[in-house]
């Protein structure tokens, strides 16, 4: 792995070919004989720190249509965390199953799970039947692993039987040295974003764009209100940045002041500072509180000039569903990616139907739509949300912070760059977004 980051940093990425593939890599995973380690405590209680190791693993053998990834920079996301502390399930039971699909995929099903959804990096290596990328390609990865042997997954890729989230329900992610991936997962980094930069927005901002932009999604438009929820976090900054890319009128929903200023100085001009206000949408742990949904339905008309939102765009879950289904206008659509305050959500139903809302479940995207939402990025059009990188042997701390909401945007970690701020080639369009690209940096 020296060898392949020596040449990296001295911009030799003619050579990579050259190199031999290294026999093993530091990776971070959780292991199967710990998978129990935190049974019985409550979600909040559950520590990362204690669960995610730094250890040499062997390099996995490269199949058809594959690529093996020097992975530079990565980042933690929400199903780092839940990895980490074995929720909902354990994600041994994904490579299991993952593991009698047929032969190469029996890779994948080991007593330890390298984890990460997120990269940037260089190719080292490609399996037969590869024509676009080369070894010394400059790439980032979106998380979508697909076999498409079915039919179902033509149309959209998504919809494949054999779907699964990378370094999540399959093995050798992205927080690791080097990492194996499909070929039709890789997109080309963005040129003026450092290594850590450009690892941070794939799995976020590839979902945001889906659930809000894409017809598979909330299908937005011009002048559409759209009422994000977390507008400062991982999926929510994306969003206000592709609201207001796109000719929407983000409501921002933040839990702090500094929050508030954040979302502000993305361009967003209605601003709910949820913790001022003191919302509580549950009276105790069974019974919600519509009087809260109206107080906030209230709230945002006052903001808008007495308009609902067309659009909610749902990923806490448990907490607020229930207000989402509420404030939602008469036709509106609750889109909805993830519950990271809870999985059973509960909902006034007599508001869904009476009201001709729509509920639209999004999960990631396909290839078409990351390429599309990564190019965004590259044309300096949407921006990382990065706050704080970690150094790899410190991943504990950062999936720490994710799971006690102690970040804002994304939070990455260096792999193999030794440091903070390296692997920038275009200067000139760097310089042009570098407020908006630091925008997040040490808040």
């Amino acid at each position: 792995m020296d060898e392949i980051r020596d040449a990296i940093l001295a911009d030799d990425l003619e050579a990579i070919g050259g190199l031999p593939t290294p026999a093993s890599y530091r990776a971070v995973l959780v292991r199967k004989d710990e998978q129990e380690m935190f049974e019985g405590l409550p979600t909040r209680e559950k520590d990362p720190r204690k669960s995610l190791h730094v250890e040499e693993v062997p390099t996995p053998e490269l199949g058809p249509g594959e690529a093996l990834v020097a992975v530079m920079a990565s980042s933690v996301n929400y199903n780092t965390v839940w990895t980490s502390i074995f929720e909902p399930v354990s994600t041994f039971g994904f490579l299991a199953r993952y593991g009698r699909l047929h032969g190469l995929a029996k890779r994948h099903d080991l007593p330890y799970h390298v984890i990460g959804s997120d990269l940037s990096g260089v190719v080292v290596a490609v399996g037969s039947g590869v024509n676009r990328w080369k070894p010394g390609d400059e790439v980032v990865a979106h998380c979508l692993s697909v076999e498409l042997e079915d039919p179902a997954g033509h149309d959209d890729t998504m919809m494949d039987p054999q779907q699964r989230i990378w370094g999540f329900e399959t093995n050798f992610g992205g927080l690791a040295e080097m990492s194996l991936v499909k070929s039709n997962q890789l997109m080309p980094k963005p040129a003026h974003l450092t290594w850590e930069e450009a690892a941070a927005p794939g799995l976020v901002n590839s979902t945001a764009y889906r659930q809000l932009v894409s017809r598979n999604g909330a299908d937005m438009k011009q002048g559409d209100v759209v009422l994000v929820w977390g507008a400062s976090g991982g999926l929510g900054s994306y969003a206000t940045q592709l609201a207001l890319n796109g000719g929407a009128i983000p409501v921002c929903v933040v839990s702090s002041p500094e929050k508030a200023e954040i979302v502000r100085s993305m361009g967003a001009e209605l601003v709910i500072d949820r913790s001022a206000e003191g919302y509580r949408f549950w009276k105790d742990e069974e019974t919600q509180d519509p009087k809260e949904w109206q107080r906030l339905g209230a709230r945002i008309r006052e903001l808008t000039g007495g308009e609902d939102p067309d659009i909610v765009f749902e990923h806490p879950g448990r907490e607020t569903f229930g207000a989402s289904v509420y404030v939602a206008k008469k036709g509106g659509t609750i889109v909805t990616c993830a519950s990271t305050s809870g999985f059973l959500h509960q909902y006034d139903n007599r508001y869904l139907w009476m009201n001709l809302k729509r509920i639209v479940g999004s999960h990631f995207a396909n290839y078409k739509e990351a390429w599309e939402a990564n190019r965004l990025i590259d044309r300096g059009l949407v921006h990382p949300t990065l706050s704080k990188t970690y150094a790899m042997d410190d991943v504990g701390q950062a999936a720490y912070d994710v799971h006690r909401n102690l970040h804002q945007g994304k939070v990455g970690v260096l792999t193999l760059s030794p440091a903070e701020g390296l692997g920038v080639r275009d200067t000139a369009k760097r310089e042009q977004h570098l407020t908006a690209i630091n925008r997040f940096r040490d808040v």
